[in-house]
């Protein structure tokens, strides 16, 4: 168990440092110690980026270091995630997301960084980028007929769009699951604005798409 926990704490470092080589070499290290390779991402890999994510809101590090923090997690889940091992219930359960940072909203870190959550648990992610027009968001999420749609806002004056779009997404997407998240937003203006959930943070938001899909119980 001691070893176990080395392990993860090497994992989340390998992150928080941006050192791929180091991240493969835990995850290496993690197989060869017969570890739970969801485990290994989940308590290790995921816990870097998502400090990572705090300090770079708490503007104690930027940009580059979220890049190459990004490329160590990448490493550690090329490794890892091939053997992670789904319940039958589990891989029927996976759903298709559409993702991206509504229009006028050019800010994308929170964006990513939910997609890289969201790639982690396993959902089949359709990332639209930033800017996107709100008719892109409908055409798409009806195109694949998405489970879920997570719309990002950065910026009060583009929050708006989602307001005004929530109700056309609700009447032509029945099925899918609205999902918001942005510096902006709260869980009161979700409510408020008719969305199925908010994600406060990058890891949160994976934890609610998780639950609206009911993965989780």
């Amino acid at each position: 168990m001691a070893d176990e926990q080395a392990i993860l704490g090497r994992l989340k470092k390998a992150v928080e440092d941006g050192d791929d080589e180091a991240a493969s070499g835990a995850a290496n290290d993690a197989v060869a110690a017969g570890m739970d390779a969801q485990r290994a991402i989940l308590e290790g890999l995921v816990p870097g980026m998502a400090e990572l994510g705090r300090q770079y809101e708490a503007e104690e590090c930027y940009v580059p270091e979220l890049m190459v923090g990004a490329e160590a997690l990448y490493a550690g889940l090329g490794i890892l995630q091939p053997l992670v091992s789904l319940s039958a219930e589990e891989s029927r359960g996976k759903g298709v997301v559409v993702i991206g940072a509504v229009q006028g909203d050019v800010h994308d870190i929170g964006k990513n960084l939910v997609k890289m959550m969201l790639e982690v648990a396993g959902f089949d992610v359709h990332d639209l980028g930033r800017d996107v027009d709100m008719e892109k968001f409908l055409e798409e999420s009806q195109r694949l007929d998405a489970d879920l749609l997570c719309l990002s806002a950065l910026m009060t004056t583009t929050m708006m769009a989602i307001k005004d779009f929530l109700p056309t997404f609700n009447t032509e997407l029945p099925r899918t699951k609205i999902l918001v998240g942005g510096a902006p937003l709260s869980q009161h203006l979700a409510d408020e604005w008719g969305a199925d959930g908010y994600g406060e943070n990058a890891m949160e938001a994976a934890r609610v798409a998780q639950r609206l899909l009911g993965l989780t119980v």
